[in-house]
């Protein structure tokens, strides 16, 4: 039998579009020649998966997974795009996304998703399989994860399409040593004003620079539009500046189911409550295709192959 190379298995792979494991295995069963494994991946249908790849994936599912870990906890998030929101709907689809998220709490990059194995598979070589029983063009397109020590990691799902799988998933860390349970009502409560408010950073101190002075170009240019005098214009700005972080900047935030007091405020009576100081170490809000565009022409071109315009 002819050596399987590591080289051969990548020609394949770039020739097919098809999952590093399927291309070893279309090469085994084909004594290594490269042309008669092409035919049987077509055989299974498997290399129409590379004709998929350039369609838009904007829907599918936000998925998220957790563990404990000692006195601590990590979970994770990911987002799994398909074409249409009924794939969504596919059980397949949505076993995959909460296998997929388990993998994604043990590593710390898509990349390294793609790589990570399911049950004798890599989740890329899931993913492809999906697309060729599914037929539609899917992608694991973005991943967190968050970990604390002690403590918990809240996690709410927005638009839940079943449990832990929905449209916007967000991870609250928060360490302590106060009842994981209380630590775990907390996180949901702050989880679910996130999903609503999509704040930009965690703290001030946290908050993009760039961001700020972006704001502040726009304050400074509405100002000048409103004649206000050039010596007034900085003081004014300083103070919308203020009042911008305090909308953008969780902490700051009031809680939207009681404004009367802010995130931080929450935490920080809800510790003493607890009997133990809490800090929200980081959070983490998905929001299922964001930044993803759909071409124009994309619709149009579906519509026209339907009725044959």
């Amino acid at each position: 039998m002819a050596e399987i190379t590591a080289a051969l298995v990548k020609e394949l792979r770039e020739k097919s579009g098809v999952g590093m494991m399927d291309c070893k295995k279309a090469l085994q069963e084909n004594d290594g020649n490269l042309e008669a494994a092409m035919d049987w991946l077509r055989a299974k249908g498997l290399s129409k998966a590379a004709k998929k790849a350039d369609r838009v994936a904007a829907e599918g599912l936000v998925a998220i997974a957790s563990r404990e870990d000692g006195a601590g906890e990590r979970a994770a998030v990911i987002e799994f795009n398909a074409e249409t929101d009924f794939v969504a709907r596919n059980d397949l689809f949505q076993s995959a996304a909460r296998r997929f998220a388990a993998a994604a709490i043990e590593v710390d990059s898509v990349d390294a998703l793609n790589a990570a194995d399911v049950g004798g598979k890599t989740v890329q070589d899931e993913v492809t399989n999906l697309i060729a029983t599914i037929g539609e063009n899917m992608q694991v397109r973005r991943m967190d994860a968050i970990a604390v020590s002690q403590g918990a990691v809240a996690s709410y799902i927005h638009n839940a399409t079943a449990p832990d799988l929905g449209r916007i998933g967000v991870l609250v860390g928060l360490e302590s040593a106060a009842d994981r349970a209380a630590l775990k009502e907390l996180g949901r409560k702050i989880a679910m004003h996130i999903a609503a408010t999509a704040p930009l950073s965690l703290d001030t101190s946290d908050l993009d620079p760039a961001a700020i002075e972006r704001e502040r170009a726009v304050l400074m240019e509405k100002a000048r539009e409103e004649g206000r005098p050039d010596n007034m214009i900085e003081k004014i700005v300083s103070g919308q500046i203020a009042k911008f972080q305090k909308e953008v900047v969780l902490l700051k935030q009031p809680f939207v189911m009681n404004p009367d007091e802010t995130i931080e405020q929450l935490v920080e009576n809800t510790g003493k409550t607890l009997g133990s100081p809490i800090k929200v170490t980081r959070f983490v809000r998905l929001a299922l295709g964001e930044g993803v565009e759909k071409k124009a022409d994309d619709f149009a071109a579906e519509v026209a192959s339907m009725t044959g315009g």
